[in-house]
Formats: structure tokens, C-alpha cells, sequence
């Protein structure tokens, strides 16, 4: 098989042994393997070779970007390891058309930079994309803090390609914004976080970079209150609103002490917000008479009506970019925040947006049922309804874990609301799965698993649990 392997990728290229270490955990450490190897192909035509081996051996396959997912959803213990990191080309950027087409080892991070010296922005960012790659965005349907404007990774992508399960080469590189011919395979595979194919190449959205942002930190009395503030902002803005985010005080305690930081105000306050607004009208990036741009002014005079009418309690607008850096890094950090509590009971969920207080009052109430010393340490996105629900369970067991999910998920569907949001299912969600997801649906996955990867080949035992 390694021979094999080799002739395929070159043997420089196909890891055993040692070399295997950083691809043999996941991002929290919180889980480890050994996989059989780590193949590291050079274009889609070698991964394809690999895949059809690797089918022809009934040998699993497991296909890892940036390895940042929370979801446990790259374990290989004695598979293939299929590392997409040398696939990094963005092979046509159109400007005109507003698209770029790119391979799955494209870094985030450096995607965006190319497409902003050309005016562009691709709107997805969270604190994961100096290292995360669009395959693995793409497979998990990544979302982050811009979703409010721009909507999941799913509404960036026109067209993919992918290595199915046999080795077939299937391109479906569409550039239209319409095209009802026949299923939608793209969507089938955006999300399946390699369950169905491996995800080699996509054309995806770029949007106009705002020429001007206006960004702030708001306390206000009440979550009830931070949605008046963004209904408010975004009859102000015309919709402009790119970034609505929550920190309640015990989270930005725990970052000034993670971190070293200040606070972002002379007093400590439970419902802080971070909102920035982007502007490309000509009318709102206008310089007015002290020089900034007119969006700025209306971010300050929509808190300033609040604050008369006292929903906001306090505000900082960022003055410069290094000021708005600081009060992004702030929320970019709860990643690096949270794992320094491991272990920690991750739960990513989302609720429709005015029934996020009632959710984290609700759970608040019932983690302590299962441990007295629970306690939360939370971040969201709350102009999405989804929010970062992790679980410090100072008595932490396998079954105090499992009584705390179970008990957030009953609150979440109470809402009407989803046990995963943004992270994916890997294995961390699979008994969620099959305790919550409808019965005729979870028929329907494993139908299509079973059509597209009859071998099971294909990062088995994640996503979809057994029957």
C-alpha cells in the first residue's frame, strides 16, 4: 500500500512514523490517533489515484484542510490521512464577475488578502483563518461573525469539484448564479464534511470591500435590548450591519485574564456587544468635518438615541484601525479563551434570534442539575441565533457530560432551535444525531451514503450515525 501510495504522490509526500505527529490530533488535543498514513497529493488527478486504491482496498480515507474543526471530525486511527495542504493555488480571480476559483488548501487568511489588493473582500472570517482552509470551510459549511450580511460558507460557493468515492472526477465548476439543472450536487456535498467526497477545488463569491467601517463596543441592559440596538442599526444603515456579536461578563473577564487585556469599559457590564457596520455607498464612507466617514456618525447617533432612552448603558466607537483591531481580537480570542478551561462540553447551537436570552436562561438553569459547579463561558453570534455554549463541569464524568448535552439540547429544541450550528457533527455530535434528527431523515443520509460510497471508504463513522 505504501509503495503504491508513493508512486502515486512522490515518497516524500506519503508520512509514516513520527512525521505523522501533527496530523495525529485534532485542534483541542482533546482527541488523538494514528493514522496508517498521511498522503499529501500535488492536484485533483493524484487524489483521485489515491482514492480509487484506496476503494479498491476497502481502505478508510480521511481528508483534513487546516485541522481546526471542533467536531472530532478527522479521526483516522489506521486510515489514509489525506492532507489537501499542498492543493493551494487560486487559479483564476475575475474581478469583473466578482468570483475567484480556488483549491481546498487555499489558507483563509491568504485568500482574503489576495482578493482585497483588487477592492474584493471573501466575506467569511472567524479567529481560525490564518490556519483554515476552504476545504475544510466548505466541508463543515463554516460560518463565523460576517454570516449576519453574507450568509454560511454555502452561500459563498457557485461551483465545486470533487473526488468521489470511486475516483471519479466530478466537476461541477459552475460560475452561474442560476442553475436549476437536475439536483444540487454541490449542496449535497457542502457540509458533508468529507463523508461523500473529498472536496478538491470551488468558485466562490467575492463582494465589494467596504470602504469604510464603523466599529464599536456596546453594553446594553438586556439581550432584548441588543436586538432593539441591531433593528435600530440596521434602519440606520440600510442593512449594513456585517457583525453583531455577544460577550457577556463572564467571558470578558475570563479573556482579560487569559490574555492580559483591559476591559472595554470603566465598568464591567453582563451584555457587551461587539457591532461593526461596513459602508460602500458613496453617500456613507463621505468624510465629514472632523474626517471621518458619515457611517460613523450614524453608528454614533443611533447609540446615542439609545443611550437617552437607556437600552444602550455604554459605547466606544473606534477611532482608528489599530482600535478596531483590538475590540476584534477581543472576540477572535475565545477559542485560545475556552480551550485554556479544558475539558469543556461544547455546545454549538443555534435559536431563532429573540429566543437566545431564553435559551441561555434555560440552560443555565439545567446544567446544574447535572453538576452544582457548572458554569457557562459563552460567546455568539447574535444576529444569527448561534451561539457558543461551552460547559466548565468542575465534577466532569462521562455521564455528567452526557446529562449537560442532553439538557441543552432539550432546550434548544424546546425553541425550535439546532444542536449544531457551525462546528459540524464529526463523531463529538453523532448521539446528538441519533437522539434528535429526524428518524426519515437520518433514512435519507444513509441511503445517499450508501449509493455515492457503498465501500464506506470515505471518512467513515462520522456525520451520519449507524442505524
Amino acid at each position: 500500500m505504501l509503495n503504491k501510495l508513493q508512486a502515486i504522490v512522490g515518497d516524500k509526500h506519503v508520512l509514516t512514523g513520527e512525521d505523522m505527529a501533527r496530523y495525529s490530533h485534532d485542534f483541542t488535543r482533546e482527541f488523538t490517533w494514528t493514522p496508517r498514513a498521511v498522503v499529501r497529493p500535488a492536484n485533483t488527478a493524484e487524489v483521485s489515484e489515491v482514492v480509487k486504491l484506496a476503494n479498491a482496498t476497502a481502505t478508510p480515507i480521511v481528508p483534513v484542510s487546516g485541522n481546526t474543526g471542533l467536531s472530532a471530525g478527522a479521526i483516522a486511527e489506521g486510515a489514509i490521512m489525506l492532507s489537501l495542504e499542498r492543493m493551494n493555488a487560486i487559479r483564476e480571480l475575475r474581478p469583473a464577475a466578482k468570483t475567484v476559483t480556488v483549491e481546498a488548501g487555499v489558507v483563509l487568511s491568504k485568500l482574503r488578502d489576495a482578493v482585497e489588493e483588487h477592492g474584493l473582500i471573501f466575506p467569511l472570517t472567524f479567529g481560525a483563518q490564518g490556519s483554515a482552509m476552504i476545504g475544510g470551510n466548505l466541508s463543515t459549511n463554516a460560518g463565523g461573525s460576517n454570516v449576519l450580511r453574507y450568509g454560511n460558507t454555502r452561500d459563498l460557493c457557485l461551483g465545486l469539484e470533487v473526488v468521489l468515492p470511486s475516483g471519479e472526477i466530478m466537476d461541477i465548476m459552475s460560475e452561474l448564479h442560476k442553475d436549476n439543472s437536475g439536483y444540487n450536487l454541490k449542496h449535497l456535498m457542502i457540509g458533508a464534511e468529507g463523508t461523500l467526497g473529498i472536496i478538491t477545488a470551488a468558485v466562490l463569491k467575492l463582494f465589494p470591500k467596504p470602504r469604510a467601517y464603523a466599529t464599536s463596543m456596546v453594553a446594553v441592559e438586556s439581550l432584548g435590548g441588543a436586538l432593539d440596538l441591531l433593528n435600530r442599526l440596521q434602519e440606520a444603515t440600510g442593512g449594513a450591519v456585517e457583525a453583531f456579536e455577544y460577550m457577556p461578563r463572564a467571558y470578558i473577564e475570563a479573556h482579560m485574564h487569559t490574555k492580559q487585556a483591559a476591559a472595554p469599559f470603566d465598568e464591567m457590564h453582563d451584555v457587551n456587544i461587539l457591532v461593526e457596520v461596513g459602508a460602500t455607498s458613496e453617500r456613507d464612507i463621505a468624510e465629514q468635518s472632523d474626517g471621518r466617514p458619515a457611517i460613523a456618525h450614524a453608528l454614533e447617533d443611533t447609540l446615542g438615541a439609545l443611550l437617552e432612552d437607556g437600552v444602550v448603558l455604554d459605547a466606544i466607537v473606534a477611532q482608528n484601525e489599530a482600535q478596531r483591531r483590538a475590540m476584534w481580537e477581543r472576540r477572535e480570542a475565545a477559542a485560545e479563551v475556552v480551550l485554556t478551561r479544558i475539558p469543556i462540553i461544547n455546545n454549538d447551537i443555534a435559536v431563532p434570534i429573540d429566543k437566545v436570552e431564553a435559551f441561555i436562561e434555560m440552560a443555565n438553569a439545567e446544567i446544574i442539575k447535572a453538576d452544582p459547579e457548572a458554569f457557562p463561558l459563552i460567546v455568539a453570534h447574535l444576529g444569527d441565533g448561534n451561539v457558543h455554549y461551552a460547559v466548565k463541569a468542575p465534577n466532569h464524568t462521562a455521564e455528567v457530560k452526557a446529562q449537560i448535552v442532553e439538557s441543552v439540547e432539550n432546550c434548544v429544541l424546546e425553541l425550535g432551535g439546532s444542536f449544531s450550528a457551525e462546528h459540524g457533527i464529526g463523531t463529538y455530535k453523532l448521539p446528538s444525531m441519533a437522539r434528535r434528527k429526524n428518524k426519515a431523515a437520518l433514512g435519507a443520509m444513509r441511503a445517499i451514503k450508501a449509493a455515492l460510497d457503498p465501500n464506506n471508504i470515505m471518512n467513515p463513522g462520522k456525520v451520519v450515525p449507524l442505524a
